[in-house]
């Protein structure tokens, strides 16, 4: 379930900060043209911590114990910071208003007519998904089974395997003895 939720929680808020937040008309020279502002023009905080909510959604399969603990209390921190920032950035006007100083030349030009989607509230919905997973994580994650440690190495030194000694009547056991490294003729090193 918690990867549900952060996996789809992390899909919509990338794809809201890709939409158009908001929409109004700036004046210039006696007329009015529509600026338009997409998310990552608002705030590009809710995309960034979305990337952050996924590798940490991964991670937190990966690692055990107190490293768990630490990247689920990063997931839930994503996601909170996730809604925060959208919601913060569904009423922001400072993107229009750079667009319209830039696009008129003058730096107190204003944006008239203004209006919002409701792609924030969806960026925020998605922080509440990732929050979820991260909420889950922290609760149920010490349960939950960990990466094997079969190809880890540990601290002390693997006993050398020594072959049995090739048969000179048998060609595989000579082969076999020279991709050990071994001189199957006893006569020297390969």
């Amino acid at each position: 379930m918690a990867l549900l939720c952060g996996a789809l929680g992390a899909a919509v808020v990338l794809l809201a900060t890709r939409q158009q937040w908001s929409e109004g008309t700036a004046t210039v020279a006696g007329g009015s043209f529509p600026l338009t502002a997409k998310g990552s023009d608002v705030t590009g905080v809710p995309a960034a911590l979305a990337v952050v909510g996924l590798a940490a959604l991964v991670a937190v399969f990966a690692v055990r114990r107190a490293g768990r603990l630490v990247v689920a209390a990063l997931l839930t921190l994503s996601g909170a910071g996730i809604a925060v920032a959208a919601l913060s950035g569904a009423s922001d006007t400072a993107a229009l208003d750079e667009q319209a100083a830039r696009a008129s030349g003058d730096t107190s030009a204003g944006v008239h007519a203004l209006s919002h989607t409701a792609w924030p509230y969806a960026a925020a919905v998605g922080g509440a998904f990732i929050l979820c997973a991260g909420l889950l994580a922290l609760r149920y994650g010490r349960l939950w089974p960990a990466m094997s440690g079969r190809y880890e190495r540990s601290g002390a030194a693997r006993p050398r395997r020594t072959a049995p000694a090739a048969d000179p009547d048998r060609p595989e056991d000579l082969w076999k003895a020279l991709d050990r490294g071994e001189d199957p003729t006893g006569t020297g090193p390969a």
